[in-house]
């Protein structure tokens, strides 16, 4: 058994300099080389169409396509044939996933003020979106729901799919019945930066979509970065993230259990214990040590732990808050003492999610409650919220006033329009002068 390393383990008095900035630093912000690339390819999109995607296909997926676009008939053949436990388990997530969404569904305002003027804010759903569902090193069925079944919920016109094909040209069994539990219009064997592409500007096979979400690897998080300014997307997104609070109560398993859950993901996930218990912290680093290389990618989970992993001692749980809400985790699992949770669970501020107590583990999160898994990584928390129902649809505001109010406006109104320079403000104002 080798020697499993961590980022940095010790007293958080001792993380400064380079240790602290690497820790702190998650940003999904790439290297100029990854920019250029991905602006390549986009490029290649914008001029080429459906032939550039293609060409993707042949270089990143070993794929030859020979229809970018799947028949709904093969949606419906893998959901029928799909292991009954699997399906089983998808559509007690799709239930839950639309019960809590709809519970989250915006509604209508309105509102008048005390000068008699009417304001309103009506939620009108988006007419096509578009979700990217991950491949490469796992298919991710559960992507699809978290991304398809909000927009459904929201009451989207269309929802387009996009996944990268397997080296023959299908999308995972998988992936494909969740599209059909999720009720997406259509299917699309595209991935990577292509696929990004393709729905920010439209193909003659793929069209254009007014929001895109869902979780990709580096290239795709700066892809949808680079296609912001011309359709909305959700939170930027890079690696998985966990953060521990953890306190005495705790057990050393359940919280090594968590860790290699989310460091599985990829070999640069982030996933951080901060406790106040040094007892603790060396028997989660034993558990670690112990159970590490039983795991099927164990090879991943130690290069995380390498490049973005920590076990952090502070001297009180008051640190480990602020500790937190700066480090602003996707997940946030906290394992405390009971009568402690309430108080801390208040003061906790910055996270995608937060998971209180043991048995609410982050993988209930990732598939079953129904909260979305969606999130926002690399502290983008601090400002950032989970994908919802409110990223389905944008806001109509409307106001309505009587001539009456309107005379009581014109003179203060023309007053603002000519201190700005805008005569024809001031006379669209004062026509009203004379109203009652």
């Amino acid at each position: 058994m080798t020697t499993l390393r961590f980022a940095f383990r010790g007293a958080l008095s001792a993380l400064d300099g380079p240790a602290r900035v690497a820790l702190f630093d998650r940003a999904t912000t790439s290297d100029a080389a990854l920019r250029a690339t991905v602006a390549e390819i986009i490029a290649e999109v914008l001029c080429d169409g459906d032939d550039a995607l293609r060409r993707c296909a042949a270089r990143f997926d070993g794929a030859t396509l020979d229809s970018l676009e799947v028949p709904r008939a093969r949606w419906t053949d893998a959901l029928d044939g799909l292991d009954s436990e699997l399906r089983r388990a998808m559509e007690r997530a799709a239930v839950n996933i639309r019960d809590v969404h709809d519970a989250f569904r915006p509604e209508a305002v309105e509102r008048m003020t005390g000068e008699g003027v009417v304001i309103g804010r009506r939620p009108d759903p988006l007419a096509r979106v578009g979700v990217y569902a991950p491949g490469g090193r796992a298919a991710y069925p559960s992507s699809v729901l978290m991304g398809a079944v909000p927009a459904r919920v929201a009451g989207v016109g269309e929802v387009i799919l996009c996944s990268p094909p397997g080296a023959d040209g299908s999308l995972s069994i998988a992936v494909l019945a969740a599209a059909a539990l999720a009720g997406v219009d259509r299917v699309f064997a595209i991935g990577g930066v292509g696929a990004i592409a393709a729905m920010a500007y439209g193909t003659a096979s793929v069209p254009a979509v007014d929001r895109i979400v869902g979780p990709g690897n580096a290239f795709v998080a700066e892809a949808k970065v680079q296609v912001s300014g011309t359709v909305a997307i959700d939170s930027p997104a890079g690696p998985s993230e966990l953060l521990v609070i953890a306190d005495d109560s705790a057990s050393p398993v359940v919280i090594a259990r968590e860790m290699l859950a989310q460091a599985e993901h990829d070999p640069v996930a982030a996933v951080v214990l901060v406790t106040d218990s040094a007892v603790l912290e060396s028997a989660v680093f034993g558990a670690l040590a112990r159970l590490v290389d039983s795991e099927p990618r164990a090879a991943i989970i130690r290069a995380a732990f390498r490049a973005r992993g920590a076990l952090v001692r502070v001297p009180s749980l008051d640190d480990a808050i602020a500790f937190s809400n700066r480090w602003a985790p996707e997940h946030l699992l906290l394992d405390v003492r009971a009568d402690l949770e309430a108080g801390m669970f208040g003061r906790l501020r910055n996270a995608g999610s937060i998971f209180l107590g043991a048995s609410a583990s982050v993988a209930f999160g990732d598939y079953l409650s129904g909260a979305n898994h969606v999130l926002p990584t690399g502290g983008a928390a601090r400002s950032y919220s989970g994908l919802s129902t409110l990223d389905f649809v944008r806001w109509t505001t409307y106001q309505r006033m009587s001539p009456v109010v309107a005379a009581r406006f014109a003179s203060d109104v023309g007053t603002f329009a000519d201190a700005e320079g805008l005569p024809a403000h001031a006379a669209a104002a004062r026509q009203w002068s004379g109203a009652c």
